[in-house]
């Protein structure tokens, strides 16, 4: 099973972050200020804390910002490279282009976003994985009827992506674990979305996905409302940063 260790962090940074632009202007959604640092330098502290040492991020709007951060203020023992889409490719597209072009060849890759987190334990993820392709982080919510929801099975593999409906259910939660070799079976088309296009196909090839839920503090800065609510929710998890 790939321990933290073992693995490299791959974080979508790619979009425009169109809903939240009144309160950003020209900074990318990633690099949101919260207590000093950008949103997304909280994401590599906390992979710093979980053990993990190598980290690509995935850039498209605003890729100088964030390459540029780095550059000058690394985070100490973590190995950051910045990979830049030429245009536009969707996370699907974005997570292949920039795994291609770092060289990286771990035994797994730890897909996150840019602008959420959910504290997941990481060696308790890899060790979902088994003989799968690839783990889905989920969680669960009273009303899926915003996001869509995941059927498993009994022995915790995905069966079906179900459409928005009420009701309860477990949801993807924004991070995973995928094989190195499952990019290889990664559609051709661009743009490509990891959600709608990549897990599909692997399913439909019949190759494992299983999900592993988790009840964990979480925040997505995606919106006017929740963007505000990073400094607090920083503070309060302050123990999980490295």
């Amino acid at each position: 099973m790939p321990t933290p260790g073992d693995i490299t962090a791959l974080i979508l940074a790619g979009g425009f972050g169109t809903r939240v632009k009144d309160l950003l202007g020209d900074l990318p959604k990633p690099m949101a200020p919260v207590h000093g640092r950008p949103f997304i330098e909280w994401i590599v502290r906390w992979l710093q804390a979980q053990g993990v040492r190598e980290v690509v991020i995935s850039t498209g709007y605003g890729a100088d910002q964030v390459a540029d951060h780095f550059g000058q203020k690394p985070v100490p023992t973590m190995n950051v490279q910045c990979v830049a889409e030429p245009e536009p490719m969707g996370t699907g597209g974005g997570l292949a282009y920039a795994a291609e072009q770092s060289g990286a060849t771990p035994e797994a890759w730890l897909v996150l976003n840019g602008d959420s987190i959910i504290f997941a334990e990481l060696t308790d993820v890899g060790q979902t994985l088994g003989d799968a392709e690839g783990v889905i982080v989920t969680r669960a919510v009273p009303d899926t009827s915003r996001y869509g929801s995941i059927a498993t099975d009994s022995a915790g593999r995905i069966i079906a992506f179900e459409e928005k409906q009420p009701g309860a259910g477990q949801i993807n939660a924004g991070i995973y674990l995928l094989r190195h070799a499952a990019l290889n079976d990664f559609p051709d088309t661009r743009p490509l979305s990891v959600e709608r296009d990549v897990f599909p196909s692997l399913i439909d090839q019949g190759r494992g996905l299983h999900a592993h839920a988790v009840d964990a503090p979480f925040l997505d800065i995606g919106t006017p409302e929740t963007l505000p609510q990073a400094g607090p929710f920083i503070t309060e998890n302050q123990t999980r940063f490295a």
